[in-house]
């Protein structure tokens, strides 16, 4: 069994990662967007290695995380894709640093589904994240929009 550390940023990291698998993107967008607020540093800086250039603020961070966020929440609400995440912490020999795997599954109304996988490393100072950098980004299974039949998309121009 590993032990995970009891740092201060590894403690801050597992109640990040406790609020984002807790939080139900079915009933609210705004609750992640709180978590930014809550979690991450005015001067964030979020990187990735499939993004040419960083999200640099909260301000651009909540607005690249909305534009993410509110497709997902109106599907899992209006059209009955079932959204799960979960995340797997990863021993850590920096002090202020932190990483975890990711998985989302995205099960649509006919039971077809994607997962998407990710690892993220974190850097906090003060209590609050500074930097995220998401890597080793993969999909299993069908594009997004394939799991969303044709009327209940229609009806969700309408929205």
């Amino acid at each position: 069994m590993t032990l995970l550390a009891t740092t201060p940023a590894a403690s801050a990291d597992r109640a990040l990662n406790a609020a984002i698998v807790g939080a139900d993107i079915s009933h609210s967008y705004e609750e992640y967007l709180e978590i930014v607020d809550r979690f991450y540093s005015d001067d964030i800086e979020v990187a990735s290695d499939t993004s040419s250039a960083p999200l640099v603020g909260k301000a651009q961070v909540k607005s690249g995380l909305f534009t993410k966020l509110l497709p997902l929440h109106v599907l899992a609400e209006i059209a009955g894709l079932r959204v799960s995440v979960s995340e797997a912490s990863i021993v850590s020999d920096s002090l202020n640093e932190e990483h975890s795997e990711w998985s989302l599954e995205l099960v649509g109304v006919t039971g077809r589904r994607v997962t998407l996988t990710w690892s993220i490393r974190r850097t906090w100072r003060g209590g609050r994240v500074v930097h995220e950098y998401l890597y080793g980004q993969h999909q299993d299974g069908e594009p997004c929009l394939s799991m969303i039949s044709r009327s209940t998309f229609l009806a969700m121009r309408g929205c």
